[in-house]
């Protein structure tokens, strides 16, 4: 999808992270504080998808990487792409992006949490090369179970099993 940043997010980006997370999610929504504590922690990557429209930037797609210091295991904590725009490419974009930023940090692997009822989402992580490696019954706010799952990233594919 041309004419759409990816980005590392920034304060003015708030307003805009917290509708698109009000768009997609039901329910296990990022709050705006939560978000806001995100934003260039050296433990977290939040990066933005920004569109630009006139003079302003929409934001229209996220995802959120967390590195734990000591781990050689990232995790892709979220990732949202804006509903008008889904199949667009942009989720496909957003985590080459994911896995880039978790690469550059010196992770061998990324893990991720997907609602069992996300079949997009899932066949996405497939065709990317991701492996299911478990299941969490009823972790989401729904009752809904997790599916875990993880890729190898380049040469340092060994992760610990730690979350």
């Amino acid at each position: 999808m041309s004419g759409v940043e990816i980005r590392d997010a920034v304060r003015v980006d708030l307003d805009g992270l917290d509708a698109l997370e009000a768009r997609s999610f039901a329910s296990d929504r990022m709050s705006r504080r939560g978000l806001r504590r995100l934003i260039g922690r050296p433990s977290a990557r939040l990066r933005v998808a920004a569109e630009r429209r006139g003079g302003t930037a929409a934001i229209v797609g996220y995802h959120l990487v967390l590195l734990r210091k000591g781990s050689t295991v990232a995790r892709l904590y979220s990732i949202a792409v804006d509903v008008r725009i889904r199949r667009s490419g942009l989720g496909r974009r957003l985590l080459a992006d994911a896995e880039a930023v978790a690469a550059s940090a010196n992770r061998g692997v990324i893990r991720l949490e997907v609602h069992a009822r996300n079949r997009a989402a899932i066949a996405l992580y497939e065709r990317r090369g991701y492996s299911r490696i478990g299941r969490y019954p009823r972790y989401y706010a729904d009752a809904g179970d997790a599916l875990r799952y993880e890729k190898p990233l380049g040469r340092r594919s060994t992760g610990n099993r730690r979350k």
